[in-house]
């Protein structure tokens, strides 16, 4: 028995009449999301030298495109981290050359984050442990249960989110 499931029983022992689904749906979906971060991906993240974060900068900066530079706004937008903490990550990032900041193209008070080639050459060796990872982590379903969770998701995420 997990948790949630542990928590149901004590809350239905307590507190008979509370309908406690969603409670356990979504204590299981947040220690879920936590065993897979601290037991698998922090691991991998560690063994390259970078935290959650810090990797999460370089993703985002790979996957942009070319030229695989964005705003410091764009960015924290981009991996839902408040500016200040941005501000941290882009400096530990440039202090070991994986990123530059440089002059916006358009317009002369902003900057761009961009990839220096050392820091793709690290994002692009490391993506296809980090996917094999995500990969091992979700083995327990099968293809199908991971395409149906992962549409479930999606919708609840949608339903969640504010609308512009």
């Amino acid at each position: 028995m997990d948790r949630a499931a542990i928590a149901r029983e004590q809350w239905k022992r307590e507190v008979p009449d509370l309908a406690l689904e969603p409670m356990v749906l979504l204590g299981r979906l947040a220690e879920a999301a936590h065993l897979v971060m601290a037991g698998k991906l922090e691991p991998v993240f560690a063994a390259n030298g970078l935290n959650r974060g810090e990797f999460d900068v370089l993703a985002t900066l790979r996957r942009s495109g070319p030229p695989h530079a964005l705003t410091p706004t764009e960015l924290y937008r981009a991996t839902m981290v408040s500016s200040g903490g941005m501000t941290g990550r882009i400096d530990r990032l440039e202090k070991a050359g994986l990123i530059a900041r440089k002059p916006h193209p358009d317009d002369r008070r902003a900057l761009m984050v961009a990839l220096t080639p050392r820091g793709r050459k690290k994002i692009d060796a490391m993506l296809p442990g980090y996917v094999a990872t995500q990969a091992e982590a979700v083995s327990a379903l099968t293809r199908a249960e991971q395409k149906a969770l992962s549409a479930s998701l999606e919708k609840l995420i949608a339903a969640l989110s504010p609308q512009p």
